[in-house]
């Protein structure tokens, strides 16, 4: 009689074990009990065992586990010997899969019906995996956090490439920079004069408005009394438009050099004739010498340059450039050298290669270093030496930018080299 309780009433006495563990299912095991004596039909048993797990798996998320490892006295349990020594020993991890998976598999192994053990092993897992429906596979879960993971690192790149898409602004070339920086001041005169003149007319108050433009531009005081005064003989009285008085400034002007503007003569009768340019610092002496070499030679004079910037590490090395671009011959001595000294063998070796024209270069200076204006003055008198009419043309180079600075530089570098001529540069 001891192989048939052991054979078919397995499945169903597995109800009690795991019921204990609950507080309400006591009066369950009763029946559960009853059915035993069917010994005579093991054949019949799969039908049985597969009907009643379809109920079970909501009374087992206790899991087998957690119920004691020996049955109550008068129950069968399903463990073997061995079995109800191992079950204590392994530890439950946080959900309690691998223990009860060995249960499983050590069931299998020594059992002669898998069907049962399987059915005890896979619902405890599926109950301890949590609260969610037991449709969730076993190994899924631990799956799962990896593939969030690299959710989330792809978000942040994507997160991260809109600054990559922004491109960075184009790079203005120097010439660009150059032209917007000169234009600040032409676009802030013009700009206030239209402030003044925008729906007004010519009265009192417009007129000491302009007055204060002009000043505020640098244009001094008498040039601005001088338009002013212009702009109300004719207009006084009535609407006046920015493009009005901007006008009777351009013929204000052109009254004012008109009379004194002179071509640039060269006596050729004198060989070399000497132009000797001067100058404050970077007010363009270099760049107006080779553009002069360019202009002679294109007109079929032998020209030479002389470097007599030596205090300027560069400007020999720009001058050289500007002579090979010209296809002029450049003198040059070393840096620090004495310029008056380099003008007498400049002079020298023009006159012996029969140069039509002799351009020397000075170094910048300001109006008010004695020193550099004395050695200045030593280059002309050097050159007189040679010639008594050398230089025969002395150019200044003057920033248009200057304001009325440049009046008071004009008139110390007339007194020291005896400026007969003027350049004015970066009118752009």
């Amino acid at each position: 009689p001891e192989p048939a309780p052991q054979e078919v009433p397995a499945p169903e006495p597995t109800q009690p074990d795991i019921e204990p563990s609950r507080p309400e299912p006591l009066p369950e095991p009763a029946p559960v009990e009853v059915p035993t004596p069917p010994s005579e039909v093991p054949a019949e048993t799969p039908a049985p065992i597969e009907v009643p797990p379809a109920a079970p798996p909501s009374i087992e998320p206790s899991s087998e586990a957690r119920a004691a490892p020996h049955p109550p006295a008068g129950t069968f349990s399903p463990y073997r010997d061995d079995e109800k020594d191992e079950a204590p020993h392994p530890p439950l991890d946080g959900e309690g899969r691998h223990e009860v998976a060995g249960r499983g598999d050590s069931a299998d192994a020594g059992a002669s019906h898998p069907h049962p053990r399987a059915a005890l092993g896979t619902s405890p897992i599926e109950g301890e995996v949590g609260p969610a429906p037991a449709s969730q596979p076993t190994p899924e879960p631990r799956s799962a956090p990896a593939a969030g993971k690299v959710t989330v690192s792809k978000k942040v790149e994507q997160k991260a490439e809109p600054a990559k898409t922004s491109e960075p602004a184009p790079r203005r070339s120097w010439f660009q920079r150059m032209r917007e920086g000169l234009a600040r001041s032409s676009r802030e005169l013009t700009g206030n004069i239209a402030g003044v003149f925008t729906k007004r007319k010519l009265d009192e108050d417009t007129l000491q408005d302009l007055e204060d433009v002009l000043i505020r531009a640098d244009l001094g005081v008498e040039t601005a009394l001088r338009v002013t005064d212009s702009l109300a003989s004719s207009r006084y009285g009535r609407d006046v438009s920015d493009s009005e008085v901007r006008a009777v400034m351009a013929a204000e002007v052109e009254k004012v050099l008109m009379p004194v503007a002179k071509p640039l003569e060269l006596d050729l009768s004198h060989k070399p004739h000497v132009i000797l340019v001067v100058g404050v610092n970077g007010t363009g002496k270099t760049t107006t010498i080779g553009k002069l070499a360019a202009k002679l030679t294109d007109g079929g004079l032998k020209v030479m340059l002389a470097a007599g910037d030596t205090f300027r590490a560069a400007a020999i090395e720009q001058l050289k450039i500007w002579g090979e671009r010209t296809k002029s011959p450049v003198i040059a001595t070393k840096l620090g050298a004495d310029a008056a000294g380099l003008a007498y063998d400049a002079f020298e070796k023009a006159k012996e290669a029969g140069s039509d024209v002799l351009i020397i270069d000075t170094a910048g200076r300001l109006q008010n270093k004695t020193e550099l204006m004395a050695e200045l003055e030593k280059i002309v008198r050097v050159l007189g030496k040679l010639d008594p009419e050398a230089p025969h043309t002395v150019l200044q180079t003057v920033d248009a930018t200057t304001g009325q600075n440049a009046l008071n530089q004009v008139e110390i570098f007339r007194n020291v080299a005896g400026v007969n001529g003027l350049v004015m540069t970066k009118l752009d």
